[in-house]
C-alpha cells in the first residue's frame, strides 16, 4: 500500500536539514596533537621502562625468596609412604601419621594450605554445577535447588541435597592436626580456622538460611547431605557462627581455582606459644585420611609465611626481569642504530 501523499499546502515546505549541528565536536574542529616519535623521545622512554621493571622485578624476586616454605606429601600411591594403607584401604576414615623436622625458624604468622593436583576445577560443567541462590539463603532453592545441580540435586530419595552440585559432593574433607615434639612429649599446635575465606564470601556472598536463634537442623530438615560427605552441613564444626553454609572451609573449597594443581588456606598458626612462628625441631602431622573419589592426583600439605606481596610466587618477578631486561636491550640496540646512521640521515638531507 503506497503511503498517502503529503497535501498541496505542504508539499513545496523544505524537508528537514540533515546536517550536523555547527559545533566543533560535530564539524571535526577540536584541537588534535600527534606526537612525532623520534629518537630522542624514543630512545628515553625505553630505558625508563626497562629500567623500572627491572628495579620491580628484583624488588618482587628478592621477596619471593625471603619467604619459607616447605611442603609434604601424603598422597600414599607407593608402598612404604606413610600413608599408603589409608589410600589402599576401602574404609571411610584411616588415621595416617607424617613425622619431619623443620630446621630454621619459621617467621609467623605461617599459613598452613593443602595442595591438590590433577584436580580439574575449572571445568566448565563441574564450576557451575551448584546453585548460587541456595548459597546465599534462599529457602526455596533450598527446598528445591537449582538443575545445574544435576546429578547431585536429589539423593536416592528424591530429597533435596544441601548444599547440592558437584563442586560441594567434591569438598576436601581430610581432618589434619599438626603437633611440636616439646622434650619428647608431642604438643598440639593450635591452629586457627577463621578469617581463611574472602571476606566478601564470608560476609556477602553465604548466607545460611535462618534469622536469628533458629536452630539449624530445624531449617535444614527435609534436604539430604552430599553424596560423598560424612555428616549434614550443620554438622561441619561446632561452632554455630563457623557452620553451614558459612562455614569456612566449606566457603574457601568453592572458590573454584583456575588451574589443575592449585592451594587451598587451611589454618593459620598464630597463636599460643607459636604466635611468633614454628620454632626448629621434630613435627608431626596427624591426618585422619577420607577416602574420596579417586583423580589421579597428589595431595600435599604445605606451610608458608607471607610478604606484602603475599604468598611465594617467583613468576611475577621473572616477568618484570624479563620484559625490563627486553626493553634495554631494544633500547640498547636502538640507540647503536641511531649513532650509526645519524650522520648518513644529516648528510641525505
Amino acid at each position: 500500500m503506497r503511503p498517502p501523499s503529503r497535501s498541496f499546502a505542504n508539499k513545496h515546505e523544505p524537508l528537514p536539514s540533515q546536517r550536523p549541528d555547527n559545533t566543533a565536536f560535530t564539524q571535526q574542529r577540536l584541537p588534535a596533537w600527534q606526537p612525532l616519535l623520534s629518537a630522542s623521545i624514543v630512545l628515553p622512554f625505553f630505558f625508563l621502562v626497562g629500567l623500572s621493571f627491572i628495579g620491580i622485578g628484583i624488588g618482587l624476586h628478592y621477596s619471593s625468596n625471603s619467604i619459607q616454605e616447605t611442603e609434604y606429601d601424603y598422597t600414599g600411591t607407593l608402598p612404604g609412604e606413610a600413608c599408603y594403607e589409608c589410600a589402599v584401604s576401602a574404609a571411610k576414615f584411616c588415621n595416617c601419621n607424617i613425622t619431619f623436622n623443620i630446621t630454621e625458624f619459621f617467621q609467623g604468622p605461617v599459613f598452613m594450605y593443602y595442595e591438590l593436583s590433577n584436580f580439574y576445577q575449572n571445568h566448565y560443567r563441574y564450576m557451575i554445577s551448584k546453585d548460587e541462590n541456595q548459597l546465599s539463603g534462599y529457602l526455596n532453592s533450598l527446598k528445591n535447588p537449582a538443575n545445574e545441580c544435576a546429578p547431585y540435586r536429589v539423593n536416592f530419595e528424591q530429597k533435596p541435597i544441601a548444599p547440592c552440585g558437584a563442586v560441594a559432593n567434591s569438598m576436601f574433607n581430610d581432618n589434619i592436626t599438626l603437633f611440636y615434639n616439646e622434650n619428647g612429649t608431642y604438643v598440639e599446635v593450635p591452629l586457627n580456622g577463621k578469617g581463611i575465606s574472602w571476606w566478601t564470601d564470608y560476609n556477602l556472598k553465604f548466607r545460611n538460611p535462618i534469622d536469628g536463634n533458629l536452630n539449624l537442623s530445624e531449617i535444614f530438615q527435609g534436604t539430604a547431605k552430599p553424596n560423598d560427605w560424612l555428616t549434614e552441613v550443620y554438622n561441619l564444626s561446632d561452632d554455630p557462627y563457623n557452620n553451614g553454609f558459612i562455614n569456612e572451609d566449606f566457603i574457601v573449597w568453592m572458590r573454584s581455582a583456575a588451574l589443575p594443581t592449585f592451594r587451598k588456606l587451611y589454618r593459620r598458626i598464630e597463636s599460643g606459644n607459636f604466635t611468633n612462628g614454628l620454632p626448629a625441631g621434630e613435627y608431626q602431622l596427624r591426618i585422619v585420611y577420607t577416602i574420596i573419589i579417586s583423580f589421579q592426583g597428589r595431595k600435599k600439605i604445605v606451610f608458608s609465611t607471607v610478604s606484602w606481596m603475599g604468598g611465594k610466587n617467583p613468576f611475577l618477578g621473572i616477568a618484570y626481569l624479563v620484559f625490563g631486561s627486553l626493553c634495554t636491550v631494544f633500547a640498547i640496540i636502538m640507540l647503536i642504530v641511531f649513532l650509526k646512521y645519524q650522520g648518513k640521515i644529516d648528510d641525505d638531507i
